[in-house]
């Protein structure tokens, strides 16, 4: 891409899917397709009000007049920032007794050039997928992370691990709520996916790239990982964001702010 090149020059194409699933009695995931703004938040608590903290994380993301469409330079702080509202509001709202994770993309442009802005707390998850396949882009706030980095156990063993649910950072509770960020360029064309633990504690990663390899629709995508993940138990609630870039050609007419499906969906 040349210097004259931005934000501007790609396109984005959305799908979004979000399904309680076949265990829970209320779906405690929120998700945020805004203009250049992609996240998902998956509340913890039950019964203690963890489809409130997804939705306030998410609407503190929505309403930080940093993160919106108007501004100039969206940037780490200004995502962290928003992300501190969010886990002080969860805290006045549920008494410390819920929280959520959040994991998430904002396309940025740095030097002229367009890039992927990836923010995390707990295990929820980013990936992209490109020419080199499948890529976890976020890491995992988890005890079971924590063993397969020390080398306890393996990431197969993580899969099915009885701690494997249990985080380390979080919004709204705990005493860890920063969050990690990744700045990578945008490879055109690539495919990202942002999706909570009901995806990923259903589905193999494997499959996940066959699914999304296999899906010439953003859309169709996110309809059959959920699908998928209810055909494997359904345990937890399933939500997915699945987010096409591509070169802008001059038959594109509508500015990213203006995309039909861009949505805040609450749980």
């Amino acid at each position: 891409m040349s210097g004259r090149d931005g934000v501007g020059a790609i396109r984005l194409t959305v799908g979004h899917c979000t399904d309680i699933g076949l265990r829970r009695q209320v779906n405690e995931d929120s998700f945020l397709a805004r203009n250049r703004l992609f996240a998902v938040a998956d509340g913890m608590g039950g019964h203690e009000a963890g489809d409130v903290a997804s939705r306030l994380c998410i609407e503190a993301l929505a309403d930080h007049p940093g993160l919106t469409s108007n501004a100039e330079k969206i940037t780490a702080l200004d995502l962290q920032t928003a992300l501190e509202l969010a886990d002080t509001s969860i805290r006045a709202e549920t008494g410390g007794r819920a929280g959520t994770t959040v994991s998430g993309v904002v396309l940025v442009e740095e030097s002229g050039q367009p890039y992927w802005l990836f923010f995390n707390v707990g295990d929820s998850r980013s990936y992209r997928l490109s020419a080199n396949g499948l890529e976890q882009v976020s890491v995992d706030h988890s005890e079971v992370q924590e063993l397969v980095d020390l080398g306890e156990i393996t990431a197969e063993q993580a899969l099915v691990h009885p701690r494997r649910h249990i985080v380390t950072r979080a919004l709204g509770a705990g005493t860890q709520n920063t969050a990690d960020f990744w700045l990578t360029p945008v490879e055109v064309p690539e495919r990202i996916l942002i999706c909570s633990d009901g995806l990923t504690g259903e589905v193999r990663d494997e499959q996940i790239q066959s699914i999304l390899q296999a899906s010439p629709d953003p859309q169709q995508g996110c309809e059959e990982l959920v699908q998928a993940a209810l055909r494997s138990g359904g345990r937890d609630n399933i939500t997915v964001i699945v987010l096409d870039a591509a070169r802008r050609t001059a038959a594109d007419r509508l500015p990213d702010a203006e995309q039909p499906n861009d949505q805040d969906g609450l749980g």
